[in-house]
């Protein structure tokens, strides 16, 4: 749903989104996080990309009270994200399922903010048949009128579910030539 709707205004900008990755990024050796970081915001910045940070509660931490060297140089690497977000002259998208974990001084710096709310009935009946392949055959036992009704989960969850039940099916020995999506696949 997020980093979705983060290349959906990228495209709408007419503008290349470049996702980081934060494991290419992140380094457990002192200023190295800062230098990756540095290379990711240039190249951006060079390219005139839409910046994503998925999962953003995890490098855009609250600062901590100084305790240990390890706690100034966590703060230092807020400290330069901070800087370089001020600077950087593009779009920067931050995506979270836990805000209250980004330090205040981004959220400050954030100039709109879209909350997602989960999908009621209907829309989550509609990402389950928009999510199944449509190769797929469906036993007379599956109503997905009925999962959506009972499940009130989110668009993420939706979709691991429908890869497990996929991948069931798909190895179901009861399956010939032909997956079918049983309603025990589902559960």
């Amino acid at each position: 749903g997020k980093p979705m709707l983060a290349g959906l205004i990228a495209q709408a900008l007419g503008l290349d989104l470049y996702q980081v990755d934060l494991a290419q990024v992140v380094s457990k050796w002192v200023g190295e996080t800062e230098k990756q970081l540095g290379k990711v915001f240039d190249h951006a910045e060079r390219a005139h990309a839409v910046l994503l940070f998925d999962e953003a509660d995890s490098l855009f931490a609250k600062r901590t009270e100084v305790k240990s060297s390890n706690d100034r140089h966590a703060n230092q690497e807020i400290n330069h994200l901070l800087q370089r977000m001020e600077s950087f002259e593009g779009v920067i998208i931050l995506t979270t399922n836990m805000e209250k974990s980004i330090d205040e001084a981004f959220v400050r710096r954030l100039t709109f903010k879209i909350r997602f709310p989960a999908p009621e009935q209907d829309e989550r009946e509609l990402l389950w048949r928009r999510m199944l392949p449509p190769e797929m055959r469906y036993a007379d036992d599956v109503d997905l009128t009925e999962v959506a009704r009972r499940f009130a989960v989110t668009g993420g969850f939706i979709r691991n579910a429908v890869i497990r039940a996929s991948l069931i099916a798909l190895h179901d020995p009861a399956a010939a030539a032909r997956p079918v999506l049983r309603r025990a696949h589902l559960q």
